[in-house]
C-alpha cells in the first residue's frame, strides 16, 4: 500500500485539532480511553473506527485493550510495522503528563490474553510487540525465506579462479571491505551491503557482478530499485564503471539496465500489494541487486523474497543510516543488525557488520571532507562534533537564517538554467541539471514546509523572468511524481522536467532505463511542482548542492535520520536553515520505528 500523504510529513500543527466538534478528525460516537486519547490526537478518528470494530466482532469490552488496538493502527500509519506498548505510553507521558494511560503491570497482560491477539486472530503479541496479523506475518515471511536462502548449500566456485578475480578486480589494501563483499556475493546466496553515499557500494557492485560473470558467463542478472530515478542512477553507475574494465571483465554489464521494483516483480491491475513473480512463478534471474533497500517497506520485501528464486544470488544494497520506507519498516536496518545479531550468537567474536552477509563500507570516496565529516556525526549522534565541523569546514556546509541570499541564488541559477535547456528542447540536459541544486524541507506543510517554499521560489522566478509560469505548464517546470501509474510506467518519486520540442509543443521527459521517455502533459495524474521537495521524497537522488530547511525543534520529523539523509544527498555543498538549537535537536533525537524483525532473524533456527 502506499501512503502518499504519510503523517512522516505533516507539520506539527496539523496535530493540533480546532474547536470543531464536527472536525471529521474527531471520532464522534467513541467514548471512555478511545475518546480521550481522539480528543488529544494521539489517535484519529481512523484508528478509533479500527478499534471499535474489531472489539464488537471480538468480543472484547476492555478499554485498555481496545487503546492498544487503536495504537497499533496509528503504528502502521506512521511507519511502524508493530507498536512498543511501554516504550510509546512513556515518550506520550512526557509529551502530556496528564492524559490517564493504563498502567503497564496490568496493560500488558490483558492485551496478550485479549479474544483478538492469537493464531488466527486479527492482532499478534510477541516480543513485547503488539501487531497487526498482517505485518506480523509479512515479519515471519521474510525471516522463513532469508533462513532458508542461509541453509540452501552455498554456490558451487571455482576457488582459484575466484582468488584471482579478487585480486584483479579489487587490487590494493582500502579495498579489503569491498573485496569482502564480493566473496560473500560468490559463495552466499544473501548478501547485505551497506554505507552511506560515496562509499562505494555501486562500484562495488559492478565489481561482483564482473566477478560472478566470469566464471559463469550465462548467468541472468537483473538490476533494480525502489524509485525510477534510483534505477536509473544504479544503471548509469555501474555502466560507467564497468567501462573502466579490461575487455574481458566488461560481459554484458556495458548495456545492463535497471529497472524499479514494482516493474521487475510484474504488477498486476487489480492486484493490490501482489505482484505477477511470486512463489508460484519465480523470477527467470540467476542474480538479483536491489539498490537503495532503505527505501523498501517491509510489505514489498516480503514480495520480492518470495518472487526471488531460493538458489538465485540476492544482493542487497543501501544505506542503513539513512530515512527508512515511508511505507511501514525499517528493513534494511532491521537486516544489519538482525543478521549480524544471528551469526555473533551462533559464533562469538563474529566482526561487527561483516556477518550474516552483511559488509558495511565506511570510507567516503566522492563528497567533500566537510559534508562526510558533519554526516558521520550526525549518524554517530555527535552534536557537538557536527557544530566544530561547521565551524571549520571551510564553506562546503554552512548554518544559516532562512534570509541568506544564497539561497534565492542557488535557486534561482538551478532553476534558470533548466529552463534554458527546456526551452531549447534537450531533455537531457534539462534532467541533469535539476540535479545542479535542491532545496529540501522535513514538512510538505507549514512556513518551513515545501508548499510555502515552493511558492517562494515561483515568485522568486517571476522576478527574474517576466514570461515565467505561463500556465500550469510550462517549458522548465520541474515535476515529481505522486503516485504510481502502470499504464504510463511512471510511479512515485520519479522526477521529471517539462520541455518544449521542436514542433514547439510542450512535453514532459522522464529518464528511464538509460534514455528518455516524454509524455503530453494531459497525459499525467498525481503530479507535483518540484521546486522543493521533502527529504523523503529526495530519497535515491544526489544533487551538486543541498539546502535543507530544518524542522523546529519540537517537529516530530525533527531527527538524526532525517538530517543524516538531506546531508548525504549533496555531492559537493550543504546549506542548513535554521538555528544551532534547532540543528541539536535533530541530532539529538534518533527515529523510533518499532519492528521486531531484528529480533526474529537474531534467532538461531529455522521454525
Amino acid at each position: 500500500m502506499t501512503l502518499p500523504d504519510s503523517l512522516a510529513e505533516t507539520s506539527p500543527s496539523e496535530f493540533a485539532f480546532p474547536d470543531d466538534p464536527f472536525d471529521v478528525r474527531l471520532a464522534l460516537g467513541s467514548a471512555g480511553l478511545l475518546r480521550t486519547f481522539n480528543d488529544a490526537a494521539v489517535i484519529t478518528a481512523a484508528d478509533v473506527h479500527v478499534a471499535q470494530r474489531l472489539a464488537q466482532l471480538g468480543g472484547e469490552p476492555d478499554q485498555a485493550v481496545q487503546l492498544a488496538v487503536a495504537l497499533a493502527v496509528r503504528g502502521v500509519r506512521s511507519g511502524s510495522v508493530c507498536v512498543d506498548l511501554e516504550q510509546l505510553r512513556n515518550q506520550l507521558s512526557l509529551a502530556d503528563p496528564t492524559l490517564p494511560w493504563p498502567d503497564p503491570q496490568s496493560w500488558l497482560p490483558a492485551v496478550a490474553a485479549s479474544s483478538l491477539v492469537g493464531e488466527g486472530k486479527p492482532l499478534r503479541f510477541e516480543y513485547g510487540l503488539l501487531y497487526l496479523d498482517r505485518y506480523r506475518r509479512q515479519e515471519e515471511q521474510v525471516r522463513q525465506d532469508l533462513l532458508i536462502r542461509e541453509a540452501l548449500p552455498p554456490p558451487v566456485v571455482n576457488v582459484p579462479a575466484l582468488k584471482a578475480g579478487l585480486t584483479r578486480l579489487f587490487p590494493g589494501d582500502n579495498a579489503e571491505r569491498q573485496r569482502r563483499a564480493a566473496e560473500i556475493a560468490a559463495t552466499q546466496w544473501t548478501t547485505v551491503l551497506g554505507g552511506g553515499p560515496g562509499t562505494g557500494k555501486t562500484t562495488t557492485v559492478a565489481r561482483i557482478l564482473a566477478l560472478l560473470l566470469q566464471s559463469e558467463p550465462s548467468l541472468r542478472v537483473a538490476m533494480a530499485a525502489p524509485t525510477g530515478k534510483a534505477a536509473a542512477r544504479l544503471q548509469a553507475a555501474v555502466q560507467a564503471e564497468a567501462s573502466t574494465f579490461a575487455a574481458a571483465d566488461q560481459h554484458n554489464l556495458l548495456t545492463l539496465t535497471a529497472s524499479t521494483l514494482h516493474r521487475l516483480l510484474g504488477w498486476v491491475p487489480g492486484g493490490g500489494t501482489r505482484f505477477r513473480h511470486n512463489r508460484d512463478n519465480r523470477l527467470p534471474f540467476d542474480v538479483v541487486v536491489v539498490d537503495e533497500t532503505s527505501m523498501v517497506s517491509l510489505t514489498m520485501m516480503a514480495r520480492l523474497l518470495e518472487a526471488v528464486r531460493p538458489d538465485a544470488r540476492l544482493v542487497l544494497v543501501g544505506d542503513p543510516d539513512q530515512l527508512a520506507s515511508v511505507e511501514a519498516g525499517a528493513v534494511l536496518a532491521d537486516l544489519v543488525a538482525g543478521l549480524t545479531a544471528r551469526v555473533a550468537n551462533q559464533k562469538r567474536g563474529a566482526t561487527k557488520g561483516e556477518s550474516g552477509g552483511v559488509v558495511l563500507l565506511r570510507k567516503t570516496w566522492r563528497f567533500g571532507g566537510a559534508i562526510a565529516a558533519l554526516a558521520a556525526a550526525v549518524r554517530d549522534g555527535n552534536a557537538d562534533e557536527a557544530i566544530e565541523v561547521l565551524g571549520r569546514s571551510g564553506g562546503a556546509v554552512a548554518l544559516v537564517d532562512p534570509d541568506d541570499p544564497g539561497i534565492r541564488r542557488d535557486v534561482v541559477d538551478a532553476a534558470s538554467s533548466v529552463r534554458e535547456s527546456a526551452r531549447s528542447g534537450d531533455g537531457e540536459a534539462a534532467l541533469d541539471r535539476l540535479e545542479q541544486h535542491r532545496l529540501l524541507c522535513a514538512h510538505r506543510t507549514g512556513p518551513r514546509g515545501v508548499q510555502d517554499w515552493t511558492r517562494r521560489i515561483e515568485n522568486w522566478l517571476a522576478d527574474e523572468h517576466d514570461d515565467f509560469g505561463e500556465g500550469e505548464w510550462y517549458a522548465g517546470r520541474p515535476v515529481l511524481v505522486m503516485t504510481n501509474d502502470y499504464a504510463l510506467g511512471l510511479f512515485n518519486g520519479d522526477t521529471g522536467v517539462v520541455v518544449r520540442d521542436q514542433q514547439e509543443v510542450l512535453r514532459v521527459v522522464f529518464p528511464r532505463e538509460g534514455t528518455l521517455t516524454s509524455y503530453a502533459p494531459r497525459r499525467l495524474g498525481d503530479v507535483q511542482t518540484v521546486h522543493a521537495m521533502t527529504v523523503h521524497r529526495s530519497q535515491g537522488s544526489q544533487f551538486e548542492r543541498v539546502t535543507f530547511v530544518l524542522p523546529e525543534s519540537d517537529s516530530p520529523l525533527s531527527t538524526r535520520e532525517l538530517l543524516y539523509t538531506a546531508l548525504t544527498r549533496a555531492e559537493s555543498f550543504v546549506r542548513l536553515v535554521g538555528t544551532e538549537a534547532e540543528l541539536r535537536a535533530a541530532i539529538s533525537r534518533p527515529a523510533a520505528r518499532a519492528s521486531g524483525l531484528r529480533l526474529r532473524l537474531a534467532e538461531r533456527a529455522v521454525t
